[in-house]
């Protein structure tokens, strides 16, 4: 089988070849391209070490050479060349104590994590294929090279890495590679933080965010993230819900673009119903003050999984309003706007829809048409340009000043009053109401 290689990595294989030593391109680049599927970058192996791949060419940097990695620039894009190694003993879940440099292929493809990950290919050689990966990629099965067992001891984080492969591809996890991950799935405590969240982020932004589910059933989120056990065990008996929380978030995050900001949202949009869940006489359960429960609770994990203050702030806020807590009206949804931003507040109304397409047939007959009538609201408002921040109030903290208040807090208090007002009715946005009114506030001031 002849593939479709980059012109630089092919020039890369063939100044090696020349020099005498073998190259190939591998790993995910030869998998992605026999799939039809664009790679992200282009790895190479070799049996040249490091210094003789530095001798090659003009532009090189040492990676991770103690590990046998050379990265060959070509204009201002990288290529990292590894020369065939043998792994040594791995004593932290992640990295070999040492490696040992080979001239054989195959001892270098068997050490990789799985199957479809372990083919090579160069246009002198073709596909090299030790390990049944293309058959794997045919069947769709994520397969480990070899015992499963010896590459999770190698690397953890590989159990996290074969759900996300298998969601990214929407391919199913061979039985033995199933049984090992339920077996070493608490191997992952040994995981950085960092390393675990960069796995759920490409999982959540897959074409099968809903595969999430097998992170429970093969015992991962257990060790990563508990709170999602819990609401796969939760039950929702009442109008709007025919599935636990659970099995209703997996639906949800189906039904929301592959942003990790929304759908790192409808992952733990409700995992605050566990802790308030009530049930009345009838049998039915309710889950009051859910939203602010799950939004503390989503704080805790995203802290947890070290994501920058920006992302927590978003999705807290998203979790925390996506119940819609605002009067739907022109006046609700400017005090929405208002409070939330108008990127957060877009970013609402789809993970409100989001969320009422998890629900049954008639919660969405319920809140769909609900959602139209926010939409149609805040067309209104935009259309009318509306004043919804003080950026657009028509008086500053300059004006106030200059009507006589005194610098300090009680402008930023005066101006916030003001902004009230308008949002309730819009035609007050201007200069002389607004100093009407700060006057009327510095004289009840003045009594106080």
């Amino acid at each position: 089988m002849e593939m479709q290689i980059p012109a630089q990595v092919a020039e890369i294989i063939d100044t090696l070849e020349k020099a005498g030593y073998e190259a190939y391109a591998v790993g995910g680049c030869v998998r992605d391209t026999i799939l039809g599927r664009e790679p992200g970058d282009w790895d190479i192996t070799t049996s040249a070490r490091p210094g003789q791949v530095k001798a090659l060419f003009r532009r090189t940097v040492d990676t991770g050479i103690q590990h046998g990695t050379v990265t060959v620039m070509k204009g201002k894009t990288g290529y990292e060349v590894t020369t065939y190694r043998i792994d040594g003993e791995y004593e932290d879940g992640r990295h070999p104590n040492q490696v040992a440099f080979t001239a054989n292929l195959t001892e270098d493809l068997k050490r990789r994590d799985f199957t479809i990950n372990a083919m090579a290919y160069s246009r002198r050689t073709g596909i090299v294929d030790q390990f049944a990966g293309m058959e794997d990629l045919k069947n769709r099965i994520i397969r480990c090279v070899g015992n499963p067992e010896d590459r999770f001891e190698e690397d953890a984080l590989r159990m996290l890495r074969a759900v996300r492969f298998s969601a990214q591809l929407g391919f199913s996890i061979e039985e033995d590679t199933r049984r090992a991950i339920r077996k070493m799935a608490p191997r992952l405590n040994m995981i950085s933080s960092e390393r675990i969240r960069t796995e759920l982020d490409k999982l959540l932004c897959s074409p099968h965010p809903e595969y999430f589910r097998e992170v429970y059933e093969l015992g991962i989120s257990a060790v990563v993230m508990p709170e999602f056990d819990r609401a796969m065990k939760t039950p929702q008996r009442n109008r709007y819900h025919d599935l636990t929380v659970g099995e209703h978030t997996l639906k949800t995050m189906a039904h929301i673009r592959p942003d990790p900001i929304l759908r790192w949202t409808m992952l733990l949009h409700d995992l605050g119903k566990a802790e308030v869940m009530t049930e009345d006489g009838q049998g039915c359960l309710h889950f009051y003050d859910h939203a602010s429960h799950s939004a503390r609770i989503a704080g805790e994990i995203l802290r947890r999984l070290k994501f920058d203050n920006a992302t927590r702030h978003k999705v807290t806020e998203l979790v925390a309003y996506h119940d819609f807590p605002f009067p739907i009206s022109l006046k609700g949804v400017r005090k929405a706007l208002s409070l939330m931003g108008e990127e957060l507040f877009l970013l609402l109304l789809k993970v409100c829809t989001a969320d009422s397409m998890g629900k049954n047939d008639y919660a969405r007959a319920e809140y769909l048409p609900k959602l139209a009538e926010v939409k149609e609201y805040y067309k209104k408002i935009m259309e009318a340009g509306d004043c919804v921040s003080l950026k657009t109030l028509a008086v500053k903290g300059s004006d106030l000043i200059s009507a006589g208040m005194k610098p300090g807090k009680a402008i930023g208090d005066c101006l916030q009053k003001c902004l009230e007002q308008v949002l309730e009715c819009p035609e007050r946005n201007t200069k002389e109401y607004l100093l009407d009114y700060a006057e009327k506030i510095r004289g009840e001031q003045k009594k106080d």
